[in-house]
């Protein structure tokens, strides 16, 4: 039972991680592009500290609801796919996960809008730089969708299954969609590392000892950060 708890409570814990912190990037991004002019210097580092102290608490508290008392140790007809979570239980997580998603959604839609008008408006003040700043924001874009496609991939599949499914259904079935899902939060930091440039040149010196001609020739954007 011990091992279950735990088993549990660390999946919860990275379904939370992985929301919170992609919904947070999300969210600091919009805000840094709706209110370009102020934003950088409001946000200070002790709210930047706090806010993701309070990210971490959330998480954690999420990771120890098993222990206490979401689980079905006590009536094994109501377990659901995440044993011991009851259907119940993992049905609210799943609806929420899936109202986050949409939420998160409905801000990148916001973000591409506002990116592409300060786009055009950068575009007609500066015609020299109207390529540079267009490839900047399409790059931005794509590295934006890739995080939201790949978190979507990893993490919808197993939050739809654990609605129309219980603890009845084959275990495979939900270790091989559980997996992904875990795992979501290592692919993050990896596609951010392959579509950053600095770390790019890190791994070249490191892998083969020099870099590229194209690195130095390139111009550095906001979308590289």
């Amino acid at each position: 039972e011990a091992a279950e708890l735990a088993a549990a409570g660390l999946l919860l814990a990275a379904f939370s991680a992985s929301v919170c912190s992609l919904l947070a990037i999300t969210v600091d991004r919009y805000l840094s592009l709706y209110n370009a002019l102020t934003y950088h210097s409001e946000r200070t580092l002790g709210f930047t500290c706090a806010m993701v102290l309070l990210m971490w608490l959330l998480c954690l508290g999420v990771g120890l609801l098993p222990l206490l008392g979401w689980n079905c140790l006590r009536d094994q007809s109501a377990c659901s796919i995440l044993r011991p979570v009851t259907k119940d239980n993992a049905a609210v997580l799943a609806v929420t996960f899936l109202l986050l998603f949409a939420l998160m959604m409905q801000l990148y839609l916001q973000i591409c809008k506002i990116a592409f008008r300060h786009a055009q408006q950068i575009a007609v003040q500066h015609q020299f730089i109207a390529t540079a700043q267009t490839t900047s924001t399409r790059k931005g874009l794509s590295t934006l969708s890739l995080i939201l496609g790949t978190f979507a991939l990893c993490w919808i599949p197993f939050a739809i299954y654990s609605l129309v499914a219980d603890s009845s259904y084959p275990a495979v079935y939900t270790y091989s969609l559980a997996l992904p899902a875990t795992c979501n939060s290592l692919i993050n930091p990896i596609i951010y590392a392959f579509r950053n440039p600095d770390i790019q040149k890190s791994l070249w010196l490191a892998c083969c000892g020099c870099i590229p001609s194209t690195f130095s020739s390139r111009p550095r954007t906001s979308s590289d950060v």
